[in-house]
């Protein structure tokens, strides 16, 4: 059985349907199948583009099983006519709910219950073909009797035993006999970790709507075959749903010989790959193992490399390797019903592990200049090892970096290992002169950020990264010359948008990135939410910003007081706003990108890093007193 511990993230346990599977428009539907967006200034495209709406108010499960099943029904008969060559985003998922409800002359409300059904039956077929020992079992706390529960919570979640108060003993017993992994938790980010690590081929998962909202925007894109059955409401104690949904799916195994539905699923998993299983051909060590004559000098490179496999998404690797995939074929995002993962030679996967180097030394010395305390959910080096060490691993990491490529040039060429060298020389600088402005900014020099201030910083703190590794895996292809000017570009937009989701998420107690919620208020960093307040704040209210931001208080209560201000201010909405600004724009450079596959892997990196929030942090901010954890926590 695996098991984990409540968290944010709840991935791929709701279901996906396919790009361009409709013949309507939706005006708040962005069209990745079709033709190039005008040639407009892109700040006029930015604001005129609609916004995606909300579908937050929107998830009402109806109180009749009738109704239930007639959705249902109707929505199988819907999804026949859909594309299953690859799945699609969020947006048009919603235009697909919408559009079934308005065939059925349903309400709005049951929007987010009709997208969940349309999308199940866009996977089903391929979720029956899944061996039952390749499939997991996603179930929920809530579903147990909340009085008299014998089961007790460990560090993976509910340790269930069968005792006939609730239903959950009884899908698990059965689940279990028939080979499937198990799950009793509120979703995971380790349920991602589960499947790209290769355990795991498809989710049979309940939950209720708010946690399958969340899912969405998640890993959508995936390629993951899911089917998920609602819950029928968000209470959160002693819910209900409909079994017999359940009992459909989980004793059933179709084979399938139809074309399976592409995705990235096997991309991630050769990224993760070259970590678990190929780390040690790749990266060979040096100075010898613990004991021999070279102990003392091996230390340092026995702590980066186990630093280097730790913990995160480990997405920067696999920007390289779906870029290269991208404009070579495209054979990694095909499906094969053995489950061989595509292959890439040495230079390309070293390449690739470059990137992972260069990010995991950027966060020691970020931890270091910030005096965070944890990173993946254990202590940071400096504060295992002391900040000299930590300061040394991160050089070290920078120059394995480099180490990896320049080992690569005899078969990528010297010229193309050369300008992969020079662009990532380039992303350096510009991440140390952006870390260098946020470190000068921080405290009182604060007050003085402007909103243009905050989004060059995050130009050039985030962005590049993004840029070295799409780049990379572009250059290795080929030549540059047709996407010189987009990689930076569209990098920009979606590293500036990536950041601002991130000040949002250090609002969230929840987010899977920090263990501290409003870490980056109690130092006043010079964030963009900082600049937005200190923007919209005039006379006594701009007098009294600027008495939290550089007066002498205790950093829990200036984080309390800022977020106050924040909600006051409207900073949160104006964010997202800028966050969807970032999308539209890096959306109109990926309408003019060929080849197809190039340009679908843009709208996956799109929707992927700036999947927007469940919800605005709108609450007052909870837990100041510093102690929340969360199990198992990533980074991107």
């Amino acid at each position: 059985m695996i098991a984990s511990a409540h968290s944010e993230l709840e991935p791929a346990i709701l279901p996906m349907a396919p790009a361009g599977a409709s013949n309507g428009a939706d005006p708040g539907v962005s069209d990745h199948n079709g033709t190039s967006a005008p040639e407009t200034e892109m700040a006029a495209v930015a604001d005129d583009k609609p916004r995606r709406r909300s579908t937050s108010h929107l998830k009402l499960v109806p109180e009749t099983l009738e109704l239930r099943e007639e959705i249902k029904s109707a929505a199988e008969r819907y999804a026949i006519q859909l594309d299953r060559s690859r799945p699609f985003n969020k947006s048009e998922l919603e235009h697909h709910g919408r559009k079934l409800l308005e065939q059925m002359g349903q309400p709005e409300k049951f929007l987010g219950f009709a997208m969940v059904l349309v999308g199940n039956f866009f996977w089903k077929r391929q979720f029956l073909a899944i061996p039952f020992e390749r499939r997991l079992l996603l179930l929920p706390h809530c579903l147990k009797h909340a009085d008299g529960c014998p089961a007790d919570y460990d560090e993976f979640g509910l340790d269930c035993e069968k005792c006939g108060a609730c239903s959950i003993a009884d899908y698990k017993v059965r689940a279990e006999q028939l080979g499937y992994k198990v799950l009793v938790a509120e979703g995971s980010p380790i349920v991602l970790k589960i499947i790209v690590s290769g355990h795991v081929d498809g989710i049979l998962g309940v939950a209720c709507l708010n946690v399958l909202e969340k899912a969405i925007d998640k890993i959508l894109l995936a390629g993951v075959p899911s089917y998920a059955i609602p819950l029928h409401s968000g209470d959160c104690k002693n819910t209900t749903l409909d079994e017999s949904w359940v009992w459909d799916c989980l004793e059933k195994y179709e084979p399938l010989t139809d074309e399976r539905t592409s995705g990235y699923i096997s991309l991630m998993r050769a990224s993760n790959e070259m970590f678990d299983n190929q780390f040690e051909d790749l990266m060979k060590v040096t100075r010898g193992a613990s004991g021999s004559p070279d102990a003392l000098l091996a230390e340092t490179e026995s702590i980066a490399r186990d630093w280097l496999v730790r913990g995160g998404k480990r997405f920067r690797p696999f920007i390289t390797l779906a870029a290269y995939d991208a404009v070579t074929g495209s054979s990694g995002t095909q499906s094969t019903n053995d489950g061989s993962l595509p292959q890439f030679s040495a230079a390309v996967r070293r390449t690739a592990l470059a990137m992972e180097a260069f990010h995991k030394a950027s966060l020691v010395h970020d931890d270091i200049q910030d005096d965070d305390p944890y990173r993946y959910g254990q202590e940071t080096l400096h504060t295992k090892y002391g900040i000299g060490p930590a300061i040394n691993i991160g050089d070290y990491l920078i120059g394995l970096g480099y180490r990896l490529i320049s080992q690569g040039r005899k078969e990528l060429g010297a010229e193309a290992a050369a300008d992969i060298l020079d662009r990532l020389a380039n992303a350096h600088l510009k991440l140390c002169e952006g870390q260098g402005a946020e470190l000068r900014w921080t405290g009182e020099q604060s007050i003085r950020l402007t909103a243009l201030d905050a989004m060059k910083l995050y130009a050039l703190k985030t962005s590049p990264a993004f840029e070295a590794a799409l780049y990379a895996g572009l250059r290795m292809a080929g030549p540059m010359d047709q996407y010189e000017t987009m990689v930076p570009t569209f990098c920009r937009h979606l590293g500036a948008g990536f950041q601002i989701l991130n000040d949002l998420q250090d609002w969230d107690e929840q987010a899977p990135n920090k263990l501290l919620s409003g870490r980056d208020a109690e130092l006043a960093k010079p964030t963009l939410l900082l600049a937005l307040a200190l923007d919209a704040a005039k006379g006594a209210a701009r007098h009294d910003l600027e008495s939290v931001i550089t007066g002498s208080l205790p950093p829990l209560i200036r984080a309390e007081k800022l977020g106050q201000f924040y909600r006051k201010l409207g900073v949160f909405e104006r964010a997202e706003a800028l966050v969807d600004k970032c999308r539209t724009r890096a959306e109109t450079l990926a309408d003019e990108i060929q080849p197809e596959p190039l340009r679908r892997l843009m709208y996956f990196l799109i929707d992927t890093v700036l999947a927007a929030p469940a919800q605005s942090p709108q609450s007052p901010l909870v837990n100041l007193s510093g102690l929340h954890t969360l199990v198992a926590p990533t980074h991107s």
